[in-house]
């Protein structure tokens, strides 16, 4: 589990987030919602340390990372998976090497033993003996998918994915979720998703966290979303439905 609690974070004197307290449960898919500038990536980066929050907490399963050195950060950095907005995949490097970045990284493991996990992390991902392809060969689907596998390649305990259905088609996208869905469920992993994707909203959202002008507005379950009388909420859902359907129809 992690929690955040009362975090807030400004620059300068602009306050981004103000006061947000949330937990997200193992197992479940744990959506942060919002529209631009709501703040929502800016509280992804504050629960990985990319960002520092001004004040507040970040907890993993009962550790204060917030309170931590860089040393004893590194021991919960190796229990994190990243799958970033653009994957982020190192373009000189073959999918093979992309995903045993982290565990040449982190790990004293054999090559035989690193090899033996890349290729288990492709076969999750559907991406069976496309390891000596390069990221220029990969659709966009494919690279996400090589993404996941990297991110899964330490077996982490907690997965954090910022909009990992940007740029792809619905049909795509369904893919990514069911995949991160079938992850999550099955190694109960603390699966946080920074997403504007109302299909993955209500496709797997077991838990919502709404923001708006960085304030906690709103938290339920895909169940509640429909029925919320919550006026900010209601405005983002319906106007990202809006602009999903009008793009069906160009």
């Amino acid at each position: 589990m992690i929690e955040i609690i009362d975090i807030r974070k400004s620059f300068d004197d602009h306050e981004v987030l103000s006061g947000i307290s949330a937990k997200f449960e193992p197992g479940d898919n744990n959506l942060i919602i919002g529209g631009s500038g709501s703040g929502k990536t800016t509280l992804l980066k504050c629960m990985v340390g990319l960002h520092e929050p001004t004040s507040g907490s970040v907890i993993y399963d009962g550790r204060d990372f917030t309170k931590m050195n860089f040393e004893q950060r590194i021991e919960i950095r190796k229990e994190i998976g990243m799958l970033f907005q653009g994957s982020a995949l190192f373009d000189s490097m073959t999918v093979q090497e992309n995903i045993m970045f982290p565990l040449n990284m982190f790990t004293e493991q054999s090559f035989e033993e690193k090899m033996d996990r890349v290729n288990f992390c492709l076969d999750r991902v559907n991406l069976k003996d496309k390891n000596k392809l390069f990221p220029a060969e990969l659709s966009g689907g494919m690279k996400k998918r090589v993404g996941i596998a990297r991110a899964i390649a330490m077996n982490p305990k907690y997965l954090f994915c910022d909009e990992p259905n940007s740029g792809l088609d619905p049909k795509t996208s369904i893919v990514i979720d069911d995949l991160i869905n079938e992850i999550t469920e099955e190694y109960k992993i603390t699966t946080i998703v920074v997403t504007h994707d109302m299909n993955s909203v209500m496709g797997i959202g077991e838990y919502i966290l709404f923001l708006h002008n960085g304030k906690k507005y709103w938290d339920g379950t895909n169940k509640e979303i429909a029925h919320t009388d919550n006026k900010e909420l209601n405005e983002f859902v319906f106007a990202s439905k809006f602009m999903e359907a009008a793009k069906e129809k160009l």
